[in-house]
């Protein structure tokens, strides 16, 4: 006499695990890109906080702008930077009390893993009022 004996067998599957592997590892993946473009912004960001500072410090240097204009460039904690300046127009511009204006642009510019970046300032600065007596 042969009695089968049935045993109930418990656990996974092959086929089962593999589709739970599958689901692991497709979530540890989107958390990965999840965390290194966080860490990418926030580099991102310091390099742009950086290159404002760095234009608002060049407009802090002068308080006002000479009759020719303001024309320089440079570099500084590597990123180049230029400053030009043009008239600005106003209706006090032949009033000879009122000093006249003059728009002054400053360009930052710096790499970044995601290529090339720019920032750019514009302010109006007064132009610098002639010494009397002072040769032209």
């Amino acid at each position: 006499m042969s009695s089968t004996v049935r045993q109930s067998v418990r656990g996974f599957s092959l086929l089962e695990l593999l589709v739970a592997l599958s689901i692991m590892s497709m979530s540890l993946g989107l958390l990965y890109q999840a965390s290194t473009g966080a860490l990418r912004g926030v580099g991102d960001l310091d390099l742009d906080q950086r290159a404002n500072l760095l234009a608002q410090s060049i407009i802090e240097t002068r308080d006002a702008v000479p009759e020719a204009g303001w024309n320089e460039s440079g570099r500084a904690a590597e990123m180049d930077w230029r400053v030009s300046s043009a008239p600005y127009p106003t209706a006090t511009a032949n009033d000879p009390g009122v000093p006249r204006l003059h728009e002054v642009r400053v360009v930052v510019s710096w790499g970044s893993g995601r290529g090339p970046r720019l920032l750019e300032l514009h302010t109006l600065l007064p132009q610098q009022r002639a010494i009397p007596g002072a040769v032209r």
